[in-house]
């Protein structure tokens, strides 16, 4: 099941695989061989987490030239699939205010999102919530503490702790 965020946008939890539709070989695709900025890498990662985070209605993820033709027909400027990748993976880093806010207006989030670190990190909560309540497991154990008293949500939190802790124990490589 999916949770919509309204106008048929859809959420997936975060740690989906990325698929990048750019190429560094496209023209103009590839400058910027050095490492990225702190800042320009937390664009990059900002949006990158649109990407994983808000989805199509069948769940998939929107591809680069979806994007960028959007967000071309929302400025009316140039606004290229490869700039979009360039963007997405910190080769370029100071993309106009009328780009970010085409993206912001894309990925339905307020342009704050890119422009205020603390309003971003809030908006990226809150986003990730809706990837978590996307997933119907989630949802459905959510719905059924709303009820619960403060003193059953503090055993249920209890428990989901050491759930979590026996799972991560599992994952890691035996020594």
């Amino acid at each position: 099941m999916t949770e919509s965020t309204g106008d048929g946008v859809q959420v997936e939890p975060e740690g989906a695989p990325p698929e990048l539709n750019g190429h560094p070989d496209e023209p103009g695709g590839g400058s910027g061989d050095g490492p990225a900025s702190a800042e320009a890498s937390g664009l990059a990662a900002r949006i990158e987490a649109l990407f994983h985070t808000v989805r199509r209605p069948d769940r998939e993820q929107y591809t680069n030239e979806e994007v960028a033709r959007a967000c071309r027909e929302a400025t009316g400027e140039s606004f290229s699939t490869t700039y979009l990748w360039q963007l997405r993976t910190g080769r370029r880093d100071n993309p106009t205010k009328r780009h970010l806010e085409a993206l912001a207006q894309f990925f339905q989030v307020p342009p704050a999102y890119f422009f205020d670190e603390r309003q971003g990190a809030e908006i990226a909560k809150e986003l990730a919530l809706l990837g978590a309540l996307r997933d119907a497991g989630v949802r459905s154990l959510a719905l059924r503490a709303v009820g619960l008293s403060p003193e059953g949500l503090d055993t249920v939190s209890e428990l989901v702790d050491v759930i979590a802790r026996r799972d991560a124990a599992r994952k890691r490589p035996s020594p």
